[in-house]
């Protein structure tokens, strides 16, 4: 009797879990009608994504929609060596905090602050729908700022132990 009830068991969580991965093809095709296979790629990957601990450069911004982003550059002979990002923004703006860092790593600061713009990160992930668009200035806006953190405090690394949200 056990034995017919694990099997039972399996065999109900093998029909969950084929209905589940028909779910998310559905879902992906879906998004593919609407966003570029950029978008869909970094939306599965989170590439970036976290915080990193003590960073040189930092900023929180809160954008028009309502989602924070937050950004975290570390910072090697004035080139970007990391950058990562965090938010609780949709999926729209998790793509385009990914899309940002990738733009800034491994530029050196002036590098990233000419390339990192709403319109490149736009470009980067090969397009977005309209509404969308503010989720890549809120992206752009939220580096500019780390850069500018790490600018105004480069010279008193100390100041970065005492930031606040």
């Amino acid at each position: 009797m056990k034995e017919k009830e694990e099997s039972q068991k399996k065999e109900e969580d093998r029909e969950i879990e084929e209905f589940v991965r028909q779910i998310q093809e559905q879902i992906y095709r879906d998004l593919r009608k609407i966003y570029s296979e950029k978008v869909i790629e970094l939306l599965q990957s989170q590439l970036n994504r976290g915080a990193l601990e003590n960073p040189d450069g930092y900023a929180k911004v809160k954008g028009s929609c309502g989602d924070t982003m937050e950004m975290f550059l570390r910072v090697r002979d004035e080139v970007i060596a990391a950058c990562t990002f965090e938010t609780d923004g949709c999926g729209s703006t998790q793509v385009s905090g990914s899309a940002a860092t990738c733009l800034a790593q491994g530029k050196s600061i002036i590098q990233a602050l000419g390339l990192v713009s709403a319109d490149n990160i736009i470009k980067f992930l090969g397009g977005l729908p309209e509404s969308d668009h503010h989720c890549a200035q809120l992206a752009a806006e939220t580096l500019r700022r780390a850069i500018a953190d790490y600018i105004a405090n480069k010279n008193t690394p100390w100041r970065k132990l005492y930031r606040r949200d």
